[in-house]
């Protein structure tokens, strides 16, 4: 499948990055797309007109605020749609390009290591073939699920806007053996580590994070007292919070 990237910023990268097969690509800063071209092969095209003629499938990977400066060059010529656009639901996606097979898309960024979470959406009327096809593609960059469009939203909470949660959290607690004396590269490690290591750990144990817990903790002992620590501070209010925030749009 020929694929069509309108944008060449950090998602699009990724997506590319993941695939790692040649791909045709736009942006708006001309150098950016040459690069991208450059580094996965493929080419940087002109304009998106010509990108929606020769790509199999065009996925949206521009600001959502383009939709329609996009749609009026690409929806004439367009065969089959994809879009990563957040907040635009496929009712303003069917608008903008009546008549056009559309599917919504929400990726994670880790797809680039193929270890991403790709949430999809297509619309009702979507050919089964075309959206098995999709499926294999998004489907090579990790863990894909199929989901109602109403809980997309949520799934971006979950898995596109927690890479930048994760690190933070990285970030805090490296920064917190640092100032214990730990190197900086020695506690990354271990923190990284141990995150993974937990992520297998979970799986098999059947997602049972109660059991994962009691494993870890003995009665009175330190991981009971730094639970205790991250309940006092709201760890799991904030990350409701988050849930709010993103979802809600406060």
């Amino acid at each position: 499948m020929e694929i069509g990237l309108i944008g060449s910023g950090n998602m699009a990268r990724a997506l590319a990055r993941g695939w790692h097969r040649p791909v045709l690509c736009t942006d708006v800063f001309a150098d950016r797309a040459e690069a991208l071209a450059q580094e996965v092969g493929g080419e940087a095209l002109a304009s998106n007109a010509e990108l929606a003629e020769r790509a199999e499938l065009v996925v949206l990977c521009h600001k959502p605020a383009q939709l329609e400066e996009v749609a009026a060059e690409v929806a004439p010529r367009a065969r089959a749609v994809a879009s990563i656009l957040g907040g635009t639901p496929l009712s303003a996606l069917q608008a903008a390009y009546p008549g056009i097979p559309v599917i919504r898309l929400i990726p994670s960024t880790p797809v680039e290591v193929r270890h991403g979470v790709v949430c999809v959406a297509p619309a009702p009327d979507v050919d089964p073939d075309l959206v098995r096809r999709v499926h294999e593609l998004f489907g090579e960059l990790g863990l894909l699920m199929e989901l109602p469009e109403a809980l997309i939203d949520v799934a971006m909470a979950l898995m596109s806007c927690a890479p930048a949660f994760w690190a933070l959290i990285v970030e805090a607690q490296v920064d917190a053996g640092v100032r214990r004396g730990l190197t900086p590269e020695a506690a990354a490690d271990m923190v990284l580590t141990t995150m993974g290591g937990t992520a297998e750990l979970l799986r098999a144990r059947g997602m049972d994070t109660l059991r994962v817990r009691r494993e870890v903790t003995s009665p009175g002992g330190s991981t009971a007292r730094g639970l205790a620590a991250l309940e006092r501070a709201g760890v799991r209010s904030a990350f409701a919070d988050a849930m709010t925030a993103v979802v809600e749009g406060r």
